[in-house]
């Protein structure tokens, strides 16, 4: 498996919009980048849209992708609380956005941390959508045997399979940038861009991952644990289930990519046996789906999820 930051012409577009959702932190997260484990699910960042008084019935919760954050999804937040008169929540899973920076990197406690916000929200009918890593994330929440049953109703994943592989070299060398622009202490974002380059040439991709980086006099660091997800390489490319051991019978969405190679001939048989009620929609688009084809992706799951009966 590839690593799940891809390049595309409009990779950037939802990253460079202001959030004007309101924005919640349950419990400060250490801008140190001192990092503890724990196998207690942790209360992650997140934004929302609410449209009326409904909090909870019916809620959207939306997981970003690797090295992204909540204000991936500003844009579709608004969206699709404006037309389907939904709750709608982005999260920033662990060790991303402004969540806390904890081990273990797995599905199994990014899942939980995804089921933990669920149930201390007290949402219900969710419609749970994930791109990339936070497709897998999404996808192991459906199949974790601890959710009750009536929690979840529809699932959306976004460019991803339920598949095993090892990350690209692309990963090892972000990484690698990362560290040494934290390793030079340096002041400004150019001086970052200039070292980021010597390691990726796409300047979309560089932009992005510069979405990530905290500026300080002589002190600049990146907003994710860079040490943490160099060593979490393996648990990334993981996933925690095989079709034996779980399997998830609502009703699920697959949108891929056509220009993607994460979704594919080869592991698409693969997920029908974990969502054998699964569809399958594709996008004349590269791995960023969602921000290539915005208005073609809101329609599709806008359809699929369906507005909020009265």
């Amino acid at each position: 498996m590839l690593c799940p930051i891809f390049t595309a012409s409009k990779a950037l577009q939802l990253t460079s919009l202001r959030v004007s959702a309101i924005r919640h932190s349950v419990r400060p997260c250490s801008r140190t980048l001192a990092t503890w484990s724990t196998k207690t699910p942790i209360d992650l960042h997140y934004t929302s849209q609410i449209s009326g008084d409904n909090k909870t019935s019916g809620a959207i919760v939306l997981l970003h992708g690797l090295f992204g954050s909540s204000r991936n999804w500003a844009a579709h937040s608004r969206t699709f609380a404006q037309n389907l008169q939904r709750p709608v929540y982005a999260l920033d899973l662990r060790n991303h956005g402004a969540s806390e920076h904890v081990r273990p990197m797995t599905y199994s406690a990014m899942a939980a941390d995804v089921i933990h916000f669920i149930r201390q929200h007290s949402l219900s009918d969710v419609s749970l959508l994930g791109h990339s890593m936070g497709g897998k994330v999404a996808m192991t929440v459906a199949l974790d045997s601890s959710l009750p049953p009536s929690t979840l109703s529809k699932l959306i994943v976004v460019d991803i399979a339920p598949a095993r592989g090892k990350l690209s070299d692309e990963f090892n060398r972000h990484i690698s940038a990362m560290k040494k622009i934290e390793a030079a202490k340096l002041s400004n974002r150019k001086e970052a861009l200039e070292i980021l380059q010597e390691y990726e040439k796409d300047p979309d991709l560089c932009a992005f991952l510069l979405t990530n980086l905290i500026q300080k006099p002589n002190a600049s660091h990146f907003r994710i644990p860079v040490d943490l997800m160099g060593e979490s390489a393996a648990d990334i490319g993981y996933f925690p289930f095989t079709p034996d051991e779980a399997q998830w019978t609502g009703k699920t969405l697959f949108i891929k990519g056509s220009r993607s190679s994460f979704l594919n001939r080869h592991n698409i048989p693969l997920a029908e046996k974990f969502f054998p009620n699964m569809k399958l929609e594709t996008l004349d688009t590269h791995h960023w789906v969602h921000s290539e084809k915005p208005h073609e992706f809101s329609e599709l799951v806008q359809d699929f999820i369906g507005p909020l009966e009265k």
